[in-house]
């Protein structure tokens, strides 16, 4: 075989006193998609960071190309050949500028001259860029106007611009629709082919069954397993979390079984918006329904008009029997209906420069009222609840007044669920529960929501088939028809498998 593109070898991190890359060894060919699995809080993110120019490791040794790589920054490391394209898509762009100076922003930062070139001519040089992801836009137009999977093909685009040897990918499907995910699955394919290294970092089995090559096995900060085609998921998975997967179906007959048979919440002939199809679903008590369905097909409007956030059309809601249309968000919480939304840090978490931005401060924030009488905040009775929720979720931090910032995306996403069994719910929405979360800690979400599940009715929100299927004992597929009256396919309802 040839040599390697990168090589890391006995490569280390700490962090105070934690040890979080723990004499790392990992190696990438070129022409090869290598899938980084671990559980949150494992590693991957301080590798990843480390390969991209924002830390530097304490020990080991790093090549690129067969010569030493020590990247002083993230643009360093893009210069001498890793090009990196974060989850996060409001870290890599700027929504105001135009899409082709979105494009160029790595050059055009790089000379003070060039912002001083003409449009016309910054759209004819951003062309190239945006033919080769498929990008058809006017480039003119302001990032803003293109939809989120647009507005990642643009971070794909500006990290291809510099022809890197190697390309990481950090969830990249996490807010795709699957006809956007197979069109970035063959741009890998086709990257693949010219000869591009690619490591990409995903918890969803269903991207890395349809693209990987080989996955790393990230576990306490080392590298514990390097498993080659054909590749055994589940013997991954199992490594990764160091015990036996829970079984799905057990799950599904007890949950079915606490089920009353009485609708908790209904819906009739509603429409989402003017001229869209209406849709008619009732959810019982103690049963988890999945709305499945693309990015962009409605779900979360749907979601959002269920709380409060959103006004339907037209059509009607009932909720224990009564007319269920809040006004606000206050008042769906009020009547202990709750949403974790799909965009934690906009819908449910604080900046660290927030009183509020720690576990226990997050987890009281929506119950101020009903707990502390008068607004005084009664600290002892915040970090119980949040000791319980810390036990109940298995959420790594040193303790309640950890700052959310602080945790790895997988434990920002448990906090946010912790939230909200903080109270007991009749109703609970929850968009997108696994976004960030790997295959361990979904199934202790899973397990805890089962638990609960008795207690309320609980509707799902997700994109994934494989998510909905594993937490839901029905699967509703919720499609563009509720937004799109071009189109005439109906809701539809799906057993559990």
């Amino acid at each position: 075989m040839t040599s390697p593109i990168l090589s890391a070898n006995a490569l280390s991190k700490r962090f105070g006193p934690t040890a979080a890359l723990d004499r790392v060894d990992l190696s990438i060919h070129a022409g090869e998609v290598v899938a980084l699995m671990g559980a949150n809080g494992t590693g991957k993110s301080t590798l990843v960071k480390i390969l991209s120019g924002v830390y530097r490791s304490d020990g080991g040794e790093l090549s690129l190309r067969g010569q030493p790589f020590h990247p002083a920054s993230p643009h360093d490391a893009k210069q001498l050949g890793i090009a990196t394209v974060h989850q996060s898509i409001a870290d890599a762009v700027v929504p105001t500028l135009s899409i082709a100076d979105n494009l160029l922003l790595d050059r055009l930062c790089d000379s003070s001259s060039a912002w001083r070139v003409p449009s016309a001519a910054r759209v004819q040089a951003a062309a190239p860029l945006a033919a080769r992801v498929g990008l058809d836009a006017d480039l003119a137009a302001p990032l803003a106007s293109l939809s989120l999977a647009a507005q990642q093909l643009v971070t794909l685009a500006r990290a291809l611009a510099t022809r890197p040897a190697l390309l990481i990918l950090d969830e990249p499907t996490a807010s795709l629709s699957a006809p956007e995910a197979e069109r970035l699955f063959g741009l890998i394919e086709r990257l693949r082919d010219e000869g591009v290294a690619i490591l990409l970092v995903s918890h969803r089995l269903g991207d890395l069954r349809r693209i990987a090559g080989r996955v790393a096995v990230m576990r306490d900060g080392r590298i514990v397993a390097d498993l080659h085609a054909p590749i055994d998921f589940d013997a991954a998975v199992e490594t990764m979390i160091g015990r036996p997967l829970r079984s799905r179906t057990a799950f599904g007959v007890a949950t079915a079984a606490a089920a009353t048979h009485v609708p908790c919440f209904s819906v009739r002939d509603l429409q989402l918006t003017p001229g869209s199809i209406p849709f008619d679903l009732d959810v019982q008590r103690g049963e988890i329904v999945a709305i499945a369905g693309p990015v962009g097909g409605g779900k979360s409007r749907f979601a959002r008009t269920i709380f409060g956030a959103a006004r339907a059309a037209s059509g009607t809601m009932t909720l224990d029997g009564k007319p269920w249309r809040p006004r606000s968000p206050a008042e769906a919480i009020r009547a202990s209906v709750f949403l974790a939304g799909e965009d934690r840090w906009r819908t449910s978490l604080f900046p660290g420069s927030v009183p509020f931005a720690s576990i226990a401060g997050t987890l009281s924030f929506p119950f101020l009222s009903r707990w502390f009488k008068y607004g005084a905040v009664r600290r002892g009775r915040e970090r119980r609840v949040a000791l319980d929720a810390i036990a109940r979720f298995g959420i790594r931090c040193t303790g309640p007044d950890d700052r959310l910032e602080r945790l790895s995306g997988g434990n920002q996403q448990k906090v946010v669920l912790a939230r909200w069994h903080a109270q007991a719910a009749r109703l609970l929405l929850l968009d997108e529960p696994f976004q960030g979360v790997d295959a361990g800690a979904r199934a202790d979400i899973v397990d805890t929501l089962r638990r609960h599940a008795p207690e309320r009715a609980t509707l799902v929100f997700v994109s994934d088939l494989e998510e909905a299927f594993e937490i839901a004992d029905r699967v509703v597929r919720f499609d563009r028809s509720t937004l799109d009256p071009a189109s005439h396919s109906d809701l539809t309802s799906f057993a559990r498998l």
